[in-house]
């Protein structure tokens, strides 16, 4: 009854990883409750969420401190109440932020991140057990959780669909709720049950913990070290190659050069225990081979930054540059039993990244405001503190105004800027403000445009006497068509189409045929010509046209609209609101 042992035995380890981090499994089931209410309300309350899952990062490490350095109970108790004190802290400065930015969630992710490495370098600081050994223990403790989380998650799916094929319906929440009690609760207790204590354990337990298996290890000694052998050769001929210009303007190479690093420096820590050939050329030549990629790439991302600006995502570049040149340096002359100075640097940079006021947020914001500033400066626009229009920028300064401009907008930071417009719209101000459209690479300015108005946006609907819904498709079919009539105070009015070749013209006709408003429906199609493609959605107040005189006025709202540059064709669904005065 081999099966059944292993059994209890997983079991027996999901109770002492409960017993062992009671605040951890505390803040998870919270978060699998918030998440649930969610699947069930389909209401989000992403805040919430969040906040226990990093209370969950959080009360973990202050657990592994407190088996690594203390012994009274009382120092557990303080450790996790700080624990849950920040866990506090972090969701009373998030909370009052109508939604979740991109600055919020980035600096929650690389918390996280910094949170994961303690976790697997404190138990292990000034320990028997090395740095390496607890970094292959983390590393195949996920991925059996992962592994065994997706098995079971698939077969309660598989008797889900069969209880709703063959028994009754069952609602189709049932199966996010089913993803939620595996992937939030049980995957991670689970992968706690399988980290040892390490100042209890014994030796021959972490090092059985710690061995990598002999397909691991086969994957990892021929397979991937060949392969980042053959990817770095054929790197460093490219930048031979293209030293002298394409390198330094090739952004697209960056992503890879930064991906390059992480793989080198992972694959280092996880071959650092193992011996033979190839592990053995790989930790004497590789990390000497990163230092002269890895300041190349540097130096391009700094370069860049003359004509950009400091972006977070090129912050986090640079600063990922300067940590793998100090890893590759470090890595090339201290033994690999000293690795774990590595998950302190990038503890220490991940810091340094998210805290005032040298973070990736601040800096990138104040280089984005120094930025349009200087080009506004350099064509006279800045004028009482307000944005002159002059439609005389060159392509070029265009181009960093745009990208400038659409950044500050994305994070939310224009708001803070005194001399652009109040409440400015990138989408909808941009033309009136600076004097031209927003710049398109080539090619772009073909893109097609599809727009929708926003869900459950209200329409101010008082004083009008019709209301018609109709569809605008511009073709070359001349002549009038009646959409609609109606009667007021005795009298009947006709709204109908006039169509001359593309053009199309709405018109309000009373009963002796008199013109009494007309609106070329045109106007439509040139406010949305210039809009960035991937804009998707336009507030009601972009999607209001109205045409007003002494006799009647019509209100256009654009419901979804579709602009085909390249074949000329366009179309729109719009609600014609109509009132006779």
């Amino acid at each position: 009854m081999n099966w059944l042992k292993k059994f209890k035995d997983r079991l027996t380890g999901l109770t002492d990883a409960i017993s062992r981090f009671p605040l951890t499994t505390l803040f998870l089931l919270a978060a699998a409750v918030v998440n649930a209410y969610s699947i069930s309300t389909e209401k989000d309350d992403i805040k919430l969420l969040l906040t226990f899952i990093l209370g969950a990062f959080l009360s973990a490490v202050a657990e592994v401190s407190y088996e690594r350095f203390f012994s009274k109970y009382s120092s557990r108790l303080a450790l996790m109440g700080a624990a849950i004190i920040l866990t506090g802290g972090y969701y009373l400065i998030i909370r009052p932020a109508p939604n979740l930015s991109t600055e919020i969630e980035i600096r929650t992710v690389v918390a996280m991140f910094a949170l994961l490495w303690a976790f697997i370098w404190v138990p292990v600081i000034k320990s028997s057990t090395s740095f390496n050994k607890s970094f292959m223990i983390t590393f195949k403790s996920f991925f059996i959780s992962l592994f065994f989380s997706a098995i079971i998650y698939g077969g309660i799916s598989i008797i889900l669909v069969a209880f709703n094929e063959l028994i009754f319906k069952i609602g189709y929440t049932a199966y996010p709720h089913t993803a939620n009690l595996i992937f939030i609760l049980f995957a991670p207790l689970y992968f706690l049950s399988l980290i040892p204590n390490y100042s209890r354990a014994k030796d021959d337990t972490v090092d059985q913990a710690a061995h990598c298996p002999t397909f691991l290890r086969i994957l990892l000694s021929y397979i991937f070290i060949p392969l980042v052998a053959m990817f770095t050769l054929i790197l460093v001929l490219y930048i031979f190659k293209n030293i002298s210009g394409a390198f330094w303007d090739d952004n697209l190479l960056e992503p890879m050069l930064v991906s390059y690093a992480i793989t080198v420096i992972l694959l280092y820590i996880l071959v650092s225990e193992l011996e033979n050939k190839f592990t053995v050329f790989f930790r004497k030549v590789f990390p000497k081979v990163l230092i002269p990629i890895v300041l190349f790439q540097v130096a391009s991302s700094v370069i860049s930054l003359n004509e950009s600006g400091v972006t977070h995502t090129r912050y986090y570049v640079i600063l990922f540059g300067v940590f793998a040149l100090i890893a590759g340096v470090l890595l090339s002359f201290l033994p690999v039993r000293k690795n774990g100075i590595l998950a302190a640097l990038l503890i220490i940079f991940s810091a340094i990244s998210i805290v005032p006021p040298v973070d990736a947020f601040t800096i990138s914001r104040n280089s984005q405001v120094a930025t349009l500033e200087d080009e506004l400066l350099k064509y006279d626009m800045l004028e009482n503190n307000k944005i002159k229009p002059n439609d005389s920028v060159s392509e070029k300064d265009r181009k960093i105004i745009t990208n400038t401009v659409q950044y500050l907008d994305r994070m939310g930071y224009t708001k803070e800027i005194a001399w652009l417009p109040r409440n400015f719209d990138v989408y909808k101000d941009f033309y009136d403000t600076f004097g031209f459209h927003e710049y398109q690479e080539s090619g772009d300015e073909n893109q097609p445009v599809y727009l929708t108005m926003e869900p459950s946006m209200p329409i101010n609907i008082e004083g009008f006497d019709r209301f018609v819904q109709m569809d605008l498709y511009p073709f070359d079919n001349d002549g009038k068509q009646k959409i609609n009539d109606f009667e007021k105070a005795g009298k009947t009015y006709t709204l109908v189409t006039d169509t001359k070749g593309k053009r199309i013209d709405l018109k309000l006709v009373g009963e002796d045929s008199q013109e009494l408003i007309r609106f070329n429906t045109q106007e439509i199609f040139d406010k949305f010509y210039h809009y960035n493609a991937t804009k998707g959605t336009i507030t009601a107040e972009e999607a209001t046209f109205t045409k007003e005189n002494r006799r009647a006025k019509l209100t256009m709202v654009v419901q979804n609209v579709s602009i085909e540059k390249q074949a000329n064709q366009n179309n729109a669904g719009i609600f014609v609101f109509i009132q006779i005065k």
